[in-house]
């Protein structure tokens, strides 16, 4: 789980890594952006507080779920531990989304939903089809 810290941090040379020439150096972390376990909290955090400064608003049933509107459209945003999906009436706005989390959040965009939570989801234009059918094989 990632999360946002303000120290310093420094690691050892993992066992059986260690570079020869230099057997006691240990490296200072260059990014903010770190893997540790209570993270999820800081990371949930930083996208709320990210998505409130944008224009959202924290949809009462579910303190995860996030909603804009944008004229007669909107767009929703849904935080599942570290990862985060969403969708909108107009795909401009996705767009919009997608390139603004990016410039705040080192992230990947792995386009279209594919899978979430083990269900699989399938999109066409007869509609959105959700099923477990690896989870049953």
């Amino acid at each position: 789980m990632n999360g946002f810290i303000e120290e310093e941090v420094y690691v050892r040379q993992p066992l059986h890594f260690e570079d020869h020439t230099l057997p006691d150096h240990v490296f200072k972390l260059q990014k903010d952006f770190v893997w540790f376990e209570t993270g999820t909290l800081c990371l949930v955090d930083k996208l709320n507080s990210f998505l409130l400064e944008n224009g959202f608003m924290s949809v009462k049933v579910d303190t995860i779920l996030f909603r804009r509107e944008v004229g007669k459209d909107f767009i929703i945003v849904q935080i599942y531990v570290d990862d985060i999906i969403f969708g909108a009436t107009n795909e401009s706005l996705c767009k919009e989304f997608s390139d603004v989390i990016k410039s705040e959040f080192e992230m990947s965009m792995m386009g279209e939903l594919k899978f979430f939570l083990g269900l699989q989801i399938k999109q066409d234009s007869k509609g959105i089809y959700i099923h477990q059918q690896n989870y049953t094989r």
